[in-house]
């Protein structure tokens, strides 16, 4: 693939890291924040039992993460495209790493719930600044790891945290103090790679939250917006019903079974990114949402029927939705966007995305305290997700419909990665 370097890169000096290993440092980023942020998720059990508090509060605290990463790409989502990407990553993971000292040291939920404050807003800062920093050095590869890496990060840190837990000493201090040492090395290695884009005034102006999406993108958001929301609320089941439903089904108390859930949910989502990334990405929107509606209601099944196996492959085919469902949603929208816009719209894709994993999984929360119970609050919880992809096939169905009776005239030459729709693409090829 070829590069597509862009030309609003500073030229002040050359850095001992080239652009193509520049690339997979950023990307390790992406998987690290996210391994982070699916760290705790075995440990809620843990947590659970040393400090006596009950499933609302797992699930306050996971909604209060998803709520500090919207606020973080909500105020510091398009910083990076006036300052600069490396100045921004390297202050977020300097700020992740604190908060890996702060699990690390707690001893009750009010420090816990600190930390997952400072997380999400050091991740929030940091998902559009590394996202868009992919896209500057080769865009078509980056638009594919913006999907690609969030799945390995969180399937990853689901799983090592919970073989952490299960057999390894110092549970709750062992898995924060190995990513704090990851952090510090990314740290050390982006003072080393170039910057992407040049520095331009109004930095303060863009701390000021605000909603708006250029022109290019506006119909391409309305269709994939809807179909992000759907599977991220899959994913925030996972992230904080999962585990207790898992270990319910499964009649364990291994903390390796509390991470099983979400790790292969977002490992088959990484997989599936990779297996359609030449696919066209209307095409894998309506696969992602074809395998959500499929999987979700194999996993209702399986916990109507008590069957674990069951609810792993359910949990299997959900987690094809949930990673074509994203990668289509975000290749419909960034090619649209120029360099200096990159960030602010890859920003507004986490902030659907995060809406759509917070809201829904702390009402989920509030309905098992107040009498709805585990078993029956995430059948309800797969219905509503059932409900909401069906609403986003109708929006995608009705967003296609649209763009195929407004005639497009698209100029001889223009890339591929900038055609907006599918069949734009066709017309160009």
């Amino acid at each position: 693939m070829h590069s597509m370097e862009q030309p609003e890169r500073t030229a002040a000096s050359t850095r001992l890291i080239p652009p193509r290993a520049a690339f997979y440092v950023l990307a390790s980023v992406v998987v690290s924040f996210l391994a982070a942020s699916s760290a705790p998720t075995p440990l809620y059990a843990t947590y659970q039992a040393e400090w006596g508090f009950t499933p609302l509060t797992t699930t306050v605290v996971f909604g209060a993460y998803a709520v500090a990463v919207l606020s973080g790409l909500l105020v510091l989502g398009r910083l990076s495209d006036r300052v600069g990407r490396r100045p921004v990553l390297i202050t977020a993971i300097a700020a992740q790493a604190a908060t890996m000292i702060m699990f690390s040291s707690a001893g009750g939920v009010d420090t816990l719930l600190s930390a997952r404050i400072v997380q999400g807003l050091s991740t929030g800062a940091a998902l559009g600044a590394v996202g868009a920093a992919m896209m500057d050095i080769n865009r078509p590869r980056g638009t594919v790891a913006n999907a690609f890496a969030p799945g390995v990060g969180t399937a990853t840190g689901a799983l090592v945290s919970g073989l952490v837990v299960q057999y390894l000493p110092a549970p709750t201090h062992l898995i924060y103090l190995g990513l704090l040492v990851v952090f510090i090395a990314q740290a050390v290695a982006l003072t080393q790679i170039n910057e992407t884009v040049s520095r331009r005034p109004g930095a303060l102006a863009t701390l000021i939250p605000e909603i708006r999406l250029p022109r290019s993108t506006r119909s391409a958001m309305l269709s994939a917006a809807p179909v992000i929301f759907a599977v991220w609320a899959l994913a925030g089941f996972y992230g904080s019903l999962g585990p207790t439903l898992v270990r319910t089904l499964v009649g364990s108390t291994s903390a390796v079974y509390g991470g099983l859930g979400l790790f292969t949910l977002a490992g088959i989502a990484a997989l599936s990114v990779l297996a359609l990334r030449k696919a066209k990405a209307t095409s894998v929107m309506y696969t992602g949402i074809t395998a959500l509606i499929l999987g979700v209601a194999l996993t209702l099944l399986s916990i109507r029927s008590g069957t674990p196996a069951l609810f792993f492959v359910g949990t299997a085919m959900a987690g094809v939705g949930f990673g074509s469902g994203f990668q289509g949603g975000i290749r419909t929208v960034m090619p649209l966007a120029t360099t200096h816009e990159s960030t602010g719209v890859l920003s507004l894709l986490f902030v659907v995305s995060y809406l759509g994993m917070g809201v829904p999984s702390v009402i989920a929360g509030l309905l098992v305290v107040r009498g709805g119970g585990l078993i029956t609050t995430s059948e309800e919880y797969g219905v509503v997700v059932i409900a909401l992809t069906i609403l986003a096939l109708g929006a995608l169905l009705l967003s296609g419909r649209q763009r195929r009776s407004t005639a497009v005239t698209v100029a001889p030459g223009t890339p591929i990665a900038d055609v907006q729709t599918a069949e734009e693409a066709q017309r160009v090829a």
